[in-house]
């Protein structure tokens, strides 16, 4: 199941700039994310085509009643064999994993950085979406990250296997740190 939305960002140039955000909710992992000035019913059909790829078994998308999801937008989900849930009139709480995701991006990261342009914003949302992806863990996923594979195969048990350290990486000039493994070196 995949979960979208919109949410607003205003720049230090007090520009309002749309962030458009989709989620797969059972991993919890952001798909995919863009940023623009004039959303459209256009816009919003190919951000969906460059998610929603074929050989992925994705059944169902949940949007918002929002104006930006025309019947085009609908249309387009349903041509890529996907069944819309539309939420309810005034209920944010149906669409709550990707409220979540985007009250987690606002807190943890655009409540700390004022972007200055479109540009500034696709960097700060790169770098931050990388982290939440493979570094960040959720409690959701008991304690996991959505990449799992990433460190899986290292931790198998509760300790710091043989021939590594953990290193600390910092994401966003240092607002966030990112813990790995490395190998020591010989």
């Amino acid at each position: 199941m995949l979960a979208s939305d919109f949410f607003v960002v205003v720049t230090a140039s007090f520009r309002v700039l749309y962030v458009f955000v989709v989620l797969e909710v059972g991993s919890r992992r952001i798909l995919h994310w863009n940023v623009t000035e004039h959303p459209t019913a256009e816009w919003t059909s190919q951000q969906f085509r460059m998610t929603v790829l074929g050989d992925q078994a994705h059944r169902f998308v949940v949007h918002a009643r929002d104006t930006i999801y025309l019947e085009g937008v609908d249309r387009t989900l349903e041509a890529m064999g996907l069944i819309v849930l539309r939420t309810p009139v005034r209920v944010p709480q149906a669409n709550a994993f990707c409220e979540r995701v985007i009250g987690t991006i606002r807190r943890e990261c655009l409540d700390l950085v004022i972007p200055m342009n479109a540009r500034h914003l696709r960097a700060v949302l790169r770098d931050w979406c990388s982290h939440y992806n493979r570094g960040r863990p959720h409690s959701s996923l008991g304690p996991g990250i959505p990449d799992r594979a990433v460190i899986a195969p290292l931790l198998q048990e509760h300790r710091i296997p043989d021939g590594h350290r953990v290193v600390g990486k910092p994401v966003l000039g240092g607002l966030h740190h990112a813990y790995c493994l490395e190998r020591i070196a010989a």
